[in-house]
């Protein structure tokens, strides 16, 4: 059965993301870019990974966290694409993509570890 937060790519996300990603969580839902990418479920626990990342964080504060975050790794690195790897929540998040089990048993704000 088919997950209805896992949604294709609408118009306006397309715009925003351009062709650098794959998908996108915006709580409650999973943007993918097309529908092969619906059946890679390691991608989609990625994105669940982030989802309770964003309820840990009551939405809003990981919005801020991951920007800041991320503009301050891109000042280190000079390159979006290294700061985008390095930021804590996405390192969380690849790290434990294949751990379908991760989201049950993750301890709260789990992500400050990869900091």
């Amino acid at each position: 059965m088919k997950d209805k937060r896992v949604i294709l790519f609408p118009w306006i996300i397309k715009k925003l993301v351009k062709s650098w990603t794959a998908s996108i969580t915006i709580f409650p839902f999973i943007f993918i870019r097309n529908e092969q990418l619906r059946a890679n479920t390691i991608l989609i626990n990625h994105e669940k990974i982030h989802i309770r990342q964003q309820i840990e964080m009551l939405i809003l504060l990981f919005y801020l966290w991951y920007v800041i975050e991320f503009l301050m790794k891109w000042i280190i690195y000079k390159s979006s694409f290294t700061a985008y790897q390095n930021i804590s929540f996405e390192k969380e998040a690849y790290q434990n993509e294949r751990n379908f089990n991760y989201i049950h048993t993750k301890k709260f704000w789990s992500f400050l570890k990869y900091l």
